[in-house]
């Protein structure tokens, strides 16, 4: 990524809103699907029981899943398909690739960060620094590049 100063800077509000809008609806498709295959899964082994509600190990399973879908977008490349779209890019402080641990830490604090109003997030706003509470933990901050072009998803194209 070449990047002069001129063409980068930490995103807007509304292009960081539009980006956790449009990774949700991924992330909401994904979900669905992974909770089919639990579903299916679980009406086979306990001959066509429901899960009951609230229960934690599908909670927990749904959450594994959610990390899997941002980590493994923040570890190859540093862009979910909604960064991408908006040409934000998730970046490290030490200027490396994204580790597990940091995309951990980000996905861990940032279900918090999300409560009251999503404080976490307007921190690096309206706090003192530009960062937000999972970019502070996580070692990491999100750096918007308008003159980025996009890279092709796969090999073969």
């Amino acid at each position: 990524m070449t990047q002069t100063i001129e063409s980068t800077c930490r995103p807007s509000i509304l292009r960081h809103l539009a980006i956790v809008v449009y990774d949700l609806l991924l992330l909401t498709s994904v979900l669905l699907f992974a909770a089919a295959i639990a579903v299916g899964v679980n009406a086979v082994v306990t001959g066509g029981q429901a899960i009951a509600a609230g229960n934690p190990f599908f909670f927990l399973y749904l959450l594994a899943v959610s990390f899997l879908f941002y980590g493994w977008f923040w570890t190859h490349g540093g862009q979910t398909l909604g960064m991408r779209t908006w040409k934000v890019f998730l970046l490290s402080d030490n200027q490396h690739k994204i580790s597990w641990r940091q995309a951990f830490l980000r996905f861990i604090v940032a279900i918090p960060s999300w409560f009251v109003i999503g404080i976490g997030f307007w921190w690096q706003w309206f706090g003192n620094g530009p960062k937000s509470w999972p970019d502070l933990i996580s070692d990491t901050y999100l750096q918007y590049d308008k003159d980025s072009v996009p890279k092709s998803l796969s090999r073969l194209s």
